[in-house]
């Protein structure tokens, strides 16, 4: 049972000054924090972008280390690269990630691949029920085709999609804290400072 990564990165950062998932953190590109967690884990793993300029810099600095898709609709969004990815993806189940968590936990991904097993989503849920659908597993050709519909109807966000899947199984965050005590796996970088802390995060690891 074949299982893919696909990383969304078509967004540009302005307060980071530069891609994303390309930003310097402790010693390598913020991706390939995500990329080396996660390959014991996967098949293959996808990298989604916007343009082409941009996927000729994510080629050009990672190498082989994933491939490099550029979305298939000229739409910027969760959504329209959520789809690309799905659609080029040779697993069976797939992990979808954005690309600014480099803090994520191995052992969650690991649990939520486990449990999508014969579902068709396992997604994190907090107690004030707001959903992880960005660091989330999915069945590979349901999540598409729930996601190609929300498109079809106007839609452009995550939701959407999830919201025309059928047997979505949710993973409480209480349940999660006990691989990850901090839930540090759901932390996004978005600014310098972001930057900083997750810095002191993985010197203390």
């Amino acid at each position: 049972m074949k299982k893919s990564l696909i990383i969304l990165a078509g967004g540009i950062s302005r307060r980071l000054g530069q891609d994303k998932g390309l930003v310097p953190l402790a010693g390598k590109p913020m991706i390939r924090h995500i990329l080396d967690k996660t390959k014991h884990l996967v098949d293959e793993g996808l990298i989604v972008v916007s343009s082409k300029g941009q996927a000729e810099r994510y080629e050009q600095t990672l190498s082989s280390a994933a491939n490099v898709l550029v979305d298939d609709i000229d739409v910027r969004s969760p959504l329209v690269g959520a789809a690309t990815g799905f659609a080029h993806a040779c697993g069976e189940y797939s992990l979808l990630l954005s690309c600014d968590t480099p803090l994520v936990s191995k052992e969650i991904l690991q649990l939520l691949l486990e449990l999508c097993i014969n579902k068709n989503a396992a997604i994190p849920r907090w107690p004030n029920c707001y959903t992880e659908p960005l660091q989330a597993a999915y069945s590979t050709k349901p999540a598409l085709a729930a996601a190609e519909k929300a498109l079809r109807s106007g839609d452009r966000n995550v939701q959407a999609m999830i919201d025309r899947l059928q047997g979505v199984r949710y993973v409480s965050t209480l349940v999660l804290q006990q691989l990850d005590p901090n839930l540090t796996t759901f932390f996004n970088v978005n600014t310098p400072m972001d930057l900083k802390k997750a810095e002191t995060t993985l010197a203390k690891r």
